[in-house]
């Protein structure tokens, strides 16, 4: 299939090292450590080893959902040099929605774990049966 993608010029999304929304439980775990603005956020999430920063618009946005929904709390940090920043801040229903993520990527990593489990004992009774 990546080849004949290839060959359209096409992306190939086969291995694209992203995980859809995973973007959520990252913020929330940087800020489980502490408190943090936007720009720390941004810059936190491009040093997650593999993972790739996001757009600072859906970093954005997704913090203002998180705080409608009560999973952070922000204020306004004047001090210092240099303009206001809000300061986001995870809150108790924040921990839980983080708990629930966890429960969740621990589950997928079960099944995930079994899926190549699965491909690997079938290429192997492939080989063994062309072997013979």
């Amino acid at each position: 299939m990546c080849e004949s993608v290839r060959a359209h010029k096409e992306g190939c999304r086969c291995h694209t090292g992203r995980v859809r929304g995973f973007i959520q439980p990252r913020i929330l775990l940087l800020l489980v450590r502490k408190p943090a603005h936007g720009y720390e956020l941004m810059d936190a999430l491009g040093q997650g080893g593999d993972l790739l920063a996001p757009d600072p618009g859906l970093l954005y946005r997704t913090l203002r959902q998180f705080e409608e929904d009560g999973v952070v709390t922000s204020a306004w940090d004047t001090e210092g040099a240099g303009p206001a920043r809000r300061v986001y801040q995870i809150t108790s229903a924040g921990r839980e929605y983080l708990d629930s993520w966890v429960a969740s990527i621990r589950q997928t990593r079960e099944r995930l774990d079994g899926f190549v489990a699965e491909y690997e004992a079938a290429i192997h009774d492939r080989q063994r049966s062309e072997q013979t």
